[in-house]
């Protein structure tokens, strides 16, 4: 049956782009984007909106980044975005080569921190202008810091403790493909010291995987959260490739004194909803609790493949890290093939969570690729957090 009409393509509610039907035969109106749209690239343009990451400054300004990622002509690029009217309203402020980075504010300049590009050298970069201008991480003075392997990341939290700020990393140096030749390390600065040296910066051992955990089923580790736990030993939380439910976490152990980073198997591994997914742990000093924006598989969905359900995002609390409760749901779509709400970076802000998410979702423009390949980079706030 052929439809006659037309698509008219405009600005929904809380400024989402959303697709209408307009002919005579009408058809339900598609789900508008969820969230504030900060940015979006047709998928037929073979670049791909990854590394979502966000960041409050002083002066009350929001700053967010991606990357690109696919074979189209901007890949392994950042580009960073402010709003200066609380997330209504996004600009774009610079963009430079780089990968896999996070934006974060330390003694009141801002950071980006990733890889030079997929599996390149780890790099740090500083703006003091708010996002405007950038250092350039050319050498061991200026933001090279580590330029002897290939190495992985995300837009991952950095967590103060005993002085020093820490972050986690893997480096792609292991056997095999995709997962398994992730090793997990962490590395760490004195809080005085210049960020943009690299002898300012330590780093553990790298921690290899092994195939025959979890009774054959781990397919690798990678994308930690350094967290402290209640007892104040500081911890990296992984996230854990597996073929099915249940979803776990890899917990390793970080000896501050020295500098090694270390794993039990028989008691490193907890259920952790959208754990086989990428996911950012903090913890809120307000409700004394640890939460994460997950991609929690609901049961109806339970029989997909775990990492690639990413059509619900859930919020969840854990007073302990080791017990997780799923709160609410934020964003839930029927489709799970082309629809993908992932990679949340997100920060506490009062009573509020500020989020952003690689989003795959309907355009009018042919939509996603598929669930993964994002054609979006949303804004979100999750009011009033905390309450049940």
């Amino acid at each position: 049956m052929r439809v006659t009409g037309s698509i008219r393509i405009g600005v929904c509610a809380g400024a989402a782009l959303c697709v209408c039907w307009t002919g005579p035969q009408a058809q339900p109106e598609p789900v508008p984007v969820p969230g504030v749209i900060i940015a979006h690239r047709e998928a037929s343009t073979e670049n791909y909106i990854g590394s979502p990451s966000l960041a409050v400054l002083p002066d009350g300004s929001y700053v967010a980044s991606h990357d690109f990622f696919g074979p189209g002509p901007d890949g392994n690029t950042v580009v960073v975005y402010r709003s200066e009217d609380r997330g209504a309203t996004w600009r774009e402020s610079a963009r430079f080569p780089g990968f896999w980075a996070n934006l974060f504010v330390h003694c009141g300049a801002l950071y980006c921190m990733g890889v030079s590009r997929e599996h390149g050298h780890v790099v740090i970069r500083r703006s003091d202008d708010g996002g405007r201008s950038w250092t350039e991480p050319v050498d061991g003075r200026s933001g090279l810091l580590l330029a002897d392997a290939k190495y992985h990341t995300a837009p991952v939290p950095m967590v103060v403790h005993r002085g020093r700020l820490w972050r986690a990393f893997e480096d792609a140096e292991g056997p095999g493909g995709w997962g398994s030749h992730f090793r997990a390390f962490v590395m760490s600065a004195p809080l005085e010291s210049d960020l943009l040296r690299a002898d300012s910066w330590s780093r553990t051992n790298s921690l290899p995987g092994d195939p025959e955990w979890l009774m054959g089923q781990f397919g690798g580790w990678l994308e930690g959260n350094v967290v402290m736990a209640p007892d104040g030993r500081l911890l990296n939380l992984l996230r854990v490739e597996v073929p099915s439910q249940p979803e776990r976490a890899a917990v390793a152990e970080v000896d501050t004194d020295a500098g090694v980073l270390r794993f039990r198997p028989r008691e490193g591994f907890l259920e952790l909803p959208g754990a086989a997914k990428k996911f950012t742990i903090r913890h809120d000093p307000v409700s004394d609790l640890y939460w994460s924006i997950v991609n929690y598989v609901p049961p109806e969905f339970a029989d997909n493949h775990p990492g690639e359900t990413r059509n619900t995002v859930a919020l969840v609390s854990s007073p302990d890290l080791l017990d997780w409760t799923v709160r609410r749901i934020l964003i839930q779509h029927p489709e799970v093939k082309f629809h993908g709400y992932q990679y949340w970076d997100w920060l506490i802000l009062g009573a509020d969570i500020l989020a952003v998410s690689r989003t795959a979702h309907d355009d009018g423009l042919g939509g996603a690729r598929n669930f993964h390949d994002a054609n979006f980079l949303t804004f979100h706030r999750i009011e009033g957090f905390r309450q049940p």
